[in-house]
């Protein structure tokens, strides 16, 4: 039995009545998820999942992935949580990586695993299952293995044990000081270990959990908070950036100042909101803890409390020992700014390494110690304080340059709301790199203002060389700056002088839009680019149909999200776009999803050089004859005869896109008695 299953069951039987996971309308108590579990891993188990198999769950918000999580588990099975919306290429990654045995998904099946289920074919079958024993387990067994987020290069999976599990758990809960009485607010991706160990520690104490599936819904976060009474709630800086973004300080205050907690994790709390919401929520305790996909929760600060070390991430929890190492892999024995090395950590809550990956495991794993990416200094007390990750330092002539002390320094100013800072090859080719600032305009700072404030407070290498407006700075899904896509769209920026081919290169899907409204004149300009596509034999049998209430888009995206799972189709989501445009064509046509797909294509162009994100979306092709689909398009007064090829939602980009996949694309020049092949 692992310390998660062990856990549950004890609280089972303690408090079998209390909520343990809560989703919308929905609670399942503590008997019932431990139950629900035990009858699910029967299922597992007469598949043939045994102890040591790798099952790969994807990390939907919602009650029964934690039944999922925890069946596993009881069987002696290994966990690998994936992103619920990861795409098809790392989702094969992490099989090749781990060769686990089942996939457990909320949609669409992937074909990757001989054992494959959807969340609701598991829980039909569990109905009528007995429920399984589990069996007692050693501490060395591996039963998770959490994967990185992957953003300057392969994820990693990083395999943890009973014992670091357990350690993980006591840690969080006692850094944060989680009781039984808390109701959390989990609005956060499931699949990264910030989350997981904040859900296994509510589950150690007793404590009730809140699911959500989006962070930056100003009205359900508000809904969920007033609606379950919740006492703490886990967040990552750009959450709260986007708050103060898009609404009024009362508002923020009334929201999460009835909260006894906020935890911030996933990458440092900005040091202006460090600043600000202690003072704004006074009686809202502010904590920032560093934590790894490696090691947990490790280092813990009470900004509120701890005010004359506000600037440092906090000390180690004493079940922790941490060590600085320098470059030629010594440990440092001094304290202060001038003495800076890479954190290492060690304890029970460490991993035991990278699965099936042993150059990275003797890379980061030193005599029993964990060696980060991450370059601090420690003061005479103990604390610890950030200069940045090793792989972003820049080397302008020789010397170091740490983008999060130009960040900090700017931010500081109030000129920008948000930045970033990357290394590129110097163009004169003189100091080998030069900074390059990313910022997006909160007031009407210009480069030169920017400039001229860093002059002041900087020596001249480290002040940025240019720089770049941008109307959002790239995050993974945790929030944190992803500064590779800023160096790829750099590079593709720059390559191409031609502002056409610049925006069919840069542009990406968005997915999460703000409360803006799109003017009408530009919506015509969108539709005149979409209708001015070539038409197949010039017939021109589309049909645009614009969407352009709120109210109405939530409506259909339900209906179609319904329909697509009823139909067994996968629906990727999108969140508060401004508009929707359905484009259709005659079924006569043959050459009518060519047609729209030239249209569709040069609406998200000419949105991407207005600054708009868009996102082509496409179940409705296959299911646009459904009886509730079809009955709505009669409604939109879409002919019969036509089917919608694709649903375009766009708005204004609250989040940037991602890259696409690299992969799949070849080119093959035929010509000379030779056809030569290139793979893009």
């Amino acid at each position: 039995m692992t310390a998660l299953v062990e856990t549950v069951y004890e609280k089972k039987m303690l408090i079998p009545d209390k909520a343990a996971v809560i989703y919308k309308d929905r609670q399942v108590s503590y008997r019932e998820l431990y139950d629900k579990a035990a009858a699910m891993a029967s299922v597992l188990n007469h598949c043939g999942i045994q102890s040591g198999d790798k099952v790969i769950l994807e990390a939907v918000s919602r009650p029964e992935y934690f039944v999922a999580y925890l069946a596993v588990q009881m069987l002696r099975a290994v966990t690998v949580p994936v992103d619920r919306g990861a795409k098809g290429e790392i989702t094969q990654y992490i099989q090749d990586v781990t060769e686990a045995a089942a996939y457990i998904c909320n949609g669409k099946k992937r074909g990757i695993c001989k054992i494959e289920f959807t969340y609701q074919e598991l829980e039909t079958l569990s109905m009528t299952e007995a429920a399984f024993t589990p069996q007692m387990s050693t501490g060395m067994e591996v039963v998770e293995i959490i994967f990185t987020t992957g953003s300057t290069g392969k994820p990693k999976g990083a395999m943890h044990t009973i014992s670091a599990i357990s350690a993980s758990m006591y840690n969080t809960k006692n850094g944060i000081g989680i009781q039984q009485e808390d109701i959390i607010l989990v609005p956060l991706p499931l699949n990264h270990s910030f989350s997981l160990r904040v859900v296994r520690a509510a589950f150690l104490c007793g404590a009730s959990i809140v699911l959500q599936n989006s962070a930056v819904s100003i009205k359900e976060t508000a809904d969920n908070i007033d609606r379950y009474h919740c006492t703490g709630m886990i967040s990552v800086n750009t959450v709260m950036d986007f708050f103060f973004l898009h609404t009024d300080e009362e508002t923020v205050s009334r929201i999460f100042g009835q909260l006894r907690y906020i935890e911030f994790s996933a990458g440092a709390l900005s040091a202006v909101m460090r600043k600000k919401l202690p003072k704004l929520l006074s009686n809202t305790e502010i904590h920032n803890t560093w934590g790894s996909s490696e090691t947990g929760g490790c280092i813990f600060l009470n900004v509120s409390k701890e005010t004359d070390k506000l600037t440092s991430l906090g000390k180690p929890i004493h079940t922790v020992e941490v060590a600085l190492i320098d470059e030629n892999g010594k440990a440092l024995c001094n304290t202060g700014r001038q003495y800076v090395g890479k954190l290492a950590l060690r304890g029970e809550m460490r991993m035991i390494g990278y699965c099936s990956n042993k150059k990275d495991t003797e890379k980061t794993i030193r005599d029993g110690w964990v060696v980060m990416n991450d370059l601090v200094w420690q003061d005479s007390d103990g604390y610890l304080y950030m200069i940045g990750r090793a792989d972003d330092m820049i080397n302008v002539g020789g010397e170091k340059v740490a983008p999060k002390e130009i960040e900090d320094i700017i931010l500081d100013s109030g000129l920008i709301s948000e930045c970033a800072v990357i290394g590129v090859p110097d163009e004169n080719g003189v100091t080998g790199e030069m900074p390059v600032l990313y910022y997006k305009g909160k007031n009407r700072a210009d480069a030169d203002e920017i400039r001229a404030y860093l002059s002041r407070r900087l020596p001249n290498y480290k002040i940025p060389k240019k720089y770049i407006a941008i109307t959002a700075i790239p995050k993974n899904a945790m929030g944190k700056t992803d500064r590779k896509s800023l160096k790829d769209m750099y590079c593709e920026e720059n390559s191409f002088p031609n502002k056409c081919v610049e925006n069919i290169l840069t542009r990406r899907s968005i997915r999460k839009f703000l409360d803006k409204e799109v003017p009408e004149e530009l919506i015509s300009v969108l539709l005149k680019c979409g209708a001015a596509a070539p038409s197949g034999k010039n017939l021109k049998t589309r049909r645009f149909t614009v969407i352009p209430s709120r109210t109405e888009i939530e409506s259909f995206k339900e209906l179609v999200k319904t329909a697509a799972e009823r139909n067994g189709i996968l629906m990727n989501g999108f969140d508060n776009p401004a508009l929707l445009i359905l484009i259709s064509n005659d079924r006569r046509n043959a050459d009518g999803v060519q047609d729209v797909s030239c249209s569709a294509e040069n609406i998200m162009l000419a949105a991407s050089s207005f600054g708009l994100g868009s996102v082509w979306l496409n179940p409705l092709m296959t299911i646009c004859d459904d009886s509730e689909i079809r009955s709505r398009l009669n409604e939109y007064q879409i002919p019969k005869s036509h089917i919608v090829w694709s649903m375009l939602a766009i708005g204004w980009p609250a989040i940037p896109g991602v890259k696409p996949e690299e992969r799949g694309n070849e080119i093959y020049i035929v010509g000379g008695g030779k056809v030569g092949r290139k793979v893009l």
